[in-house]
């Protein structure tokens, strides 16, 4: 089995998104918190780009998708709970 660049991205992905797990389960990260967040969006997104040019799966791709969906909604939340703002009011 020869591994392609798209391999290792969504290698890196799913290593992102379980790294940035176990640091909340560890009490190292605040799933709440900015790190967390990115880490996921980062790894969700590197797992899609596996899939686009790799073997496309579409539940994974749904999945991941959703994944990266939900990191950007913490970001945005977690932006504008630090600057005081609600999101919805």
């Amino acid at each position: 089995m020869t591994l392609q660049w798209f391999d290792w991205v969504g290698f890196v992905g799913a290593a992102l998104i379980v790294i940035a797990y176990f640091l909340v389960q560890a009490g190292r990260l605040r799933g709440d918190g900015k790190a967390n967040q990115v880490l996921n969006a980062l790894g969700a997104l590197a797992v899609m780009v596996s899939l686009v040019f790799g073997t496309f799966n579409f539940p994974a791709f749904v999945l991941a998708a959703a994944w990266l969906a939900v990191s950007l909604y913490g970001m945005i939340w977690g932006a504008r709970r630090r600057r005081g703002t609600r999101m919805f009011r």
